[in-house]
C-alpha cells in the first residue's frame, strides 16, 4: 500500500470512528501550490450525511488523522478543504522502498544489452548580466541533487550548463556600462565581476524607465514609449552590431563577460558544483538559425510579410510562435533548439532533463513539439523538471531592480551563522581544531542548512525565502536531522 491509500484508507477509518459512517472511495487530490500540505480531501460532499459544516468535518477528520496514524503529521483547513502534511517516518519508508528497487521510476537505467542508460541533467543556466542569486541557488540544488539521486541508481549522468552570454539583456548591461561605467573594473571598485556587472543592469533600467515615464508624460502611450524609448533602441542596435561581428561590440562583450564568469566560478567553487560541459548561447545559436532554415525548406515553419519566422502550433493546444525576429535576430528558442542538437551529438543521452523554474513551462512545451515537428531522434525523451520561484517576504525578486538575496551574501551569512551556533553549542571542545579545520567544519554545516532549506519544499511548490529560517540549524534543518 503506498501513502496516498494509506491517507484515503485512514480517512475512511476516521469518518466511521467519528461519526459512526461508513463512505466509499476517498479521492484524494494534490494539495495547490499555495498552502502547505501533499493531499487535499474535499469534505463538502459530507456536508449533508454528516450534518456539519465542511470545514467542521475537516478539522475533526484532521485531528483524527493526526492522533490515530503514523502517515500524518499535520493539516490544514481551507472551508470544505482539508489539506494534510505526511510525516517524515512515511516518506522515510517510501525512499527505503525505492532504494531497494533495481530500476529508478518507469525509465529503467540499464539498455537491453545491460550497459547503463545515459541522462543529461542541464541546470544553473545563468545570465551574464547578474550575479547568481536566491533563486539560482534553489535551481543549482535541485539539478545536483537529482544527477546525484540518478547515478546512485545506475546511470550515467552529465551535468551540463547553459550559460545566457547574449541577447537583448546582455545588451541593457553592456550599454549601461558603455554609458556610465567611465572605465570601472572588479579590482578598482573592489567587487566580484558578476556583481560589478549586475549594477549595470539595474542602473540601464532605473535609466530605461526615467526615459518611459518622461515620454509618457509628453503624451507618448506607455507601449510606444516602452519600445521606442532612445535606451531601447540603442540596446537593439547593440544586439544587431554584436550579430554581425562589429569589433568594438565584441571587445566589450568579451571583457564584461569575462569579469562575470570569475565571478560564476568563484561562487560553484564554494557550493562544490562541477559541471562535465558548459554551453554558451554565443555558440549554439548559429545552430538554431540553421535548424530553422533547415524546417522553413520543409514547411515546418513559415515566414510572415515583416520577415520574421513562425511555426504554427495550434493543433496542439499551444499558439503561433516567433523562432526569429524580423530582423533576423534570434529569440530565446533559436538558441535553445541549437543547444539541444548540439548536447544530443556531444553525449547522445537516452534522456535529456532541463531544471527551470515553472515560469518556463510554456516555453519547454513549445520546444518539445518542435523538436518532435522536426522529428529529431531523442524528441521522445526530454523532460523539463519544473520547479516554483522563490519568493521574498516582500515578494518576487526582481533582479533588473535589485530586489534580489544575493547568493554570495546568503552563504557567507550561513556560515557566519553556522560558526557562531557551532562555537556556542561546542562550548570549548573547537579549541583543539586548527583554524583551517574550523573552517571547514563552518562552511560544511552552513551550505548543508542552506541546500536542506532550499530542497525541503517540494520543488513544484512556489516556496518563500525567510533569512531567519535559512540560517537555523536546529529544528527541521539539514545539521540537526544529520
Amino acid at each position: 500500500m503506498n501513502i496516498q491509500e494509506e491517507v484515503s484508507s485512514a480517512i475512511q477509518q476516521a469518518v466511521t470512528a467519528l461519526y459512526q459512517h461508513e463512505i466509499g472511495d476517498v479521492v484524494l487530490q494534490p494539495t495547490k501550490k499555495e498552502f502547505e500540505g501533499t493531499y487535499t480531501f474535499v469534505t463538502f460532499p459530507l456536508t449533508k450525511t454528516l450534518r456539519q459544516a465542511p470545514a467542521q468535518i475537516g478539522q475533526a477528520i484532521g485531528a483524527w488523522l493526526v492522533e490515530n496514524t503514523d502517515v500524518v503529521r499535520a493539516f490544514n483547513v481551507v472551508q470544505g478543504f482539508l489539506n494534510i502534511s505526511i510525516a517524515d517516518a512515511a516518506w522515510l519508508k517510501v525512499l527505503t522502498n525505492i532504494a531497494a528497487k533495481p530500476a529508478f521510476g518507469t525509465f529503467p537505467s540499464q539498455n537491453r544489452d545491460g550497459k547503463p542508460k545515459s541522462v543529461m541533467v542541464e541546470f544553473s543556466s545563468p545570465n551574464t548580466n547578474k550575479p547568481l542569486h536566491l533563486g539560482h541557488l534553489r535551481n543549482i540544488f535541485l539539478g545536483d541533487s537529482v544527477s546525484r539521486i540518478l547515478t546512485a541508481n545506475g546511470y550515467n549522468v552529465a551535468k551540463t550548463c547553459i550559460v545566457n552570454d547574449r541577447g537583448v539583456h546582455i545588451c541593457k548591461s553592456m550599454l549601461a556600462y558603455q554609458l556610465f561605467g567611465e572605465g570601472e573594473t572588479p579590482e578598482s571598485s573592489g567587487m566580484k565581476g558578476d556583481h560589478l556587472i549586475g549594477k549595470y543592469y539595474v542602473l540601464f533600467d532605473k535609466a530605461y524607465k526615467a526615459q518611459v515615464e518622461e515620454m509618457v508624460a509628453a503624451g507618448t502611450d506607455k507601449e510606444t514609449a516602452e519600445k521606442t524609448a532612445p535606451l531601447m533602441q540603442q540596446v537593439q542596435q547593440m544586439l544587431r552590431m554584436w550579430e554581425q561581428n562589429d569589433p568594438e561590440t565584441l571587445v566589450l562583450w568579451n571583457k564584461l563577460n569575462g569579469w562575470v564568469y570569475a565571478g560564476f566560478d568563484a561562487t560553484y567553487r564554494t557550493i562544490g558544483i562541477t559541471f562535465d560541459k558548459i554551453y554558451y548561447e554565443s555558440q549554439t545559436y548559429l545552430l538554431g538559425k540553421e535548424i530553422i532554415e533547415a524546417g522553413l525548406q520543409q514547411g515546418i515553419f513559415y515566414r510572415k510579410d515583416d520577415n520574421s519566422v513562425w511555426i504554427d502550433l495550434t493543433e496542439e493546444g499551444l499558439d503561433q510562435k516567433l523562432v526569429l525576429r524580423a530582423d533576423g535576430t534570434s529569440v530565446y528558442i533559436t538558441q535553445d533548439l541549437g543547444t539541444t542538437e548540439l548536447k544530443y551529438e556531444d553525449f547522445g543521452a537516452d534522456r535529456q532533463i532541463w531544471v527551470v523554474g515553472n515560469e518556463q513551462d510554456y516555453h519547454f512545451n513549445v520546444l518539445f513539439s518542435i523538436l518532435r515537428r522536426l522529428g529529431r531522434p531523442y524528441a521522445s525523451e526530454l523532460f523539463h523538471l519544473s520547479y516554483g520561484m522563490v519568493d521574498l517576504p516582500t515578494g518576487k525578486m526582481m533582479s533588473r531592480e535589485g530586489t534580489v538575496v544575493d547568493a554570495d551574501d546568503l552563504i557567507q551569512e550561513t556560515i557566519d551563522a553556522a560558526s557562531a551556533a557551532a562555537d556556542d553549542a561546542a562550548k570549548g571542545k573547537l579549541d583543539e581544531f586548527s583554524e583551517k579545520e574550523k573552517t571547514e567544519l563552518f562552511q560544511m554545516l552552513g551550505l548543508g542548512a542552506l541546500k536542506y532549506y532550499l530542497l525541503k519544499v517540494d520543488p513544484q511548490k512556489r516556496m518563500q525565502f525567510n533569512p531567519a529560517e535559512s540560517v537555523d540549524l536546529h529544528g527541521n534543518t539539514g545539521p540537526y536531522i544529520k
